[in-house]
């Protein structure tokens, strides 16, 4: 039985274009302020800094590619603006909402968490360009794993390996591959979770988004027995 094939366009690409050219029209207006008299050189800076935020985000928004996630009878694939993942159904082991702390509160962070069966069919075919990106954007994870942990030793012992060769299941990887291996690893170990793909790449809210993939998973089950 054929499993139909699920696309999930991006929200963060909203108002990109506005975005763009209202940050356009600023820095244009700014330049013009900054050039016609000193008087206006406190107006002119404002419009030229309010003008080059909004040309960045509306820029970063454009770049990003139209359908996020593509979810099909293989697994799921993740679609960044430095490149693509694909993880197979077979590899999944649990889907959820990774959570972290406020205070005393566990409160839901803005991702969807993969812990997966084995890393290493990620390891081997992630672009490093992809790797460097995600291992950029994950900061606030590492930052909430600490939280979590409440170890300062083990942080410190995780900053030393981060650069140094990684085996997993008998496979060696370096560099960048290597970096964004020790990384899953640490974050599997403390938050529950491998593979973190954030909210703001789906078309709805994350508790829908996990049932969806926890519903197509089984589709796919069903579908092989």
């Amino acid at each position: 039985m054929d499993i139909e094939l699920v696309q999930i366009n991006t929200k963060f690409k909203r108002n990109s274009r506005t975005l763009t050219l209202v940050g356009v029209i600023a820095l244009t207006i700014g330049i013009g302020l900054l050039l016609s008299s000193t008087a206006m050189f406190a107006p002119g800076m404002l419009c030229f800094s309010l003008g080059v935020i909004s040309l960045v985000l509306g820029v970063s928004k454009i770049l990003e590619p139209e359908i996020s996630l593509e979810l099909n009878q293989e697994g799921l694939k993740y679609h960044h603006r430095r490149g693509s993942i694909f993880i197979e159904w077979d590899n999944v082991q649990r889907i959820d909402i990774p959570r972290g702390l406020n205070g005393f509160d566990s409160i839901p962070l803005p991702y969807i968490g993969l812990k997966l069966k084995r890393i290493n069919p990620v390891l081997d075919i992630i672009p490093g360009r992809l790797a460097i990106g995600l291992l950029t954007e994950q900061r606030p994870l590492l930052m909430s794993a600490v939280t979590l942990d409440e170890d300062l030793i083990e942080l410190e012992a995780y900053m030393n390996s981060e650069f140094t060769p990684l085996v997993v299941n008998d496979e060696r990887y370096r560099g960048v591959l290597a970096m964004f291996g020790h990384r899953c690893e640490m974050l599997s170990k403390n938050m529950g979770f491998h593979i973190y793909i954030p909210v703001d790449c789906l078309d709805r809210p994350a508790d829908e988004f996990v049932k969806l993939l926890r519903e197509y998973r089984l589709k796919v089950r069903q579908s092989q027995e």
